[in-house]
């Protein structure tokens, strides 16, 4: 298998991972802007695969499995920061909001790819507006969140914390409605694949 360069962003970004992980907890001043300049990184490596397997015509199977995948792994880290960092039941919850459904909406495209309807499930522009907020959230929220960092740190004369805090609420209620929206477009092929599973049950009981 021959890796090309966006695959290698995307390991790289998978890479990113545990040095995002060390690095929030390292006992020094930098760390907070370290750890969201770590993150920022990783969410321009995820432009910059996207953009040059496009733009090079270099997709990949195995690319196109990874992407996602790296995606998620690294919004579930550091959700799980932040929440360490700032453990209060909201954020908790948006958290669990967040991560929740990108691990039913990951189980309802890899159901409908299974039956061929993988096209039903696109990402629509509700879902790229979602992402959007979501990275500033996070961004946010690692700089102002790390340990060694107060949550005063202020941005155009508002608390970064608070913006971050605001907008992971925004993305976790996007999240939701984009969810719904995954669910209604596959709600006829859930249907009808129930209906043929109960009709060749009925037909395996007529057949004995």
């Amino acid at each position: 298998m021959k890796l090309t360069i966006p695959t290698w962003l995307t390991l790289l970004r998978i890479l990113m991972i545990p040095v995002l992980v060390l690095v929030f907890y390292l006992p020094y001043a930098w760390t907070n802007f370290a750890s969201a300049a770590i993150f920022g990184l990783a969410a321009i490596t995820d432009w910059l695969d996207g953009w040059w397997a496009r733009r090079y015509e270099q997709h990949s199977a195995f690319g196109a499995f990874l992407d996602p995948v790296a995606d998620k792994l690294m919004v579930a880290v550091a959700l799980f920061l932040i929440v360490q960092g700032h453990p209060t039941p909201w954020m908790a919850f948006w958290a669990a909001v967040i991560v929740g459904r990108e691990i039913a909406v990951s189980a309802l495209r890899e159901w409908m790819a299974e039956i061929g309807q993988r096209a039903k499930v696109r990402v629509a522009m509700i879902g790229k507006v979602k992402t959007t907020a979501q990275m500033i959230a996070l961004l946010c929220l690692l700089y102002s969140v790390s340990p060694n960092t107060p949550f005063t740190a202020i941005w155009m004369g508002a608390p970064i914390f608070h913006i971050g805090d605001w907008m992971l609420a925004i993305a976790a209620l996007l999240t939701l409605v984009s969810g719904v929206q995954y669910l209604h477009a596959a709600w006829p092929s859930l249907r009808e694949d129930e209906r043929v599973a109960r009709e060749q049950t009925r037909k395996k009981v007529v057949d004995r």
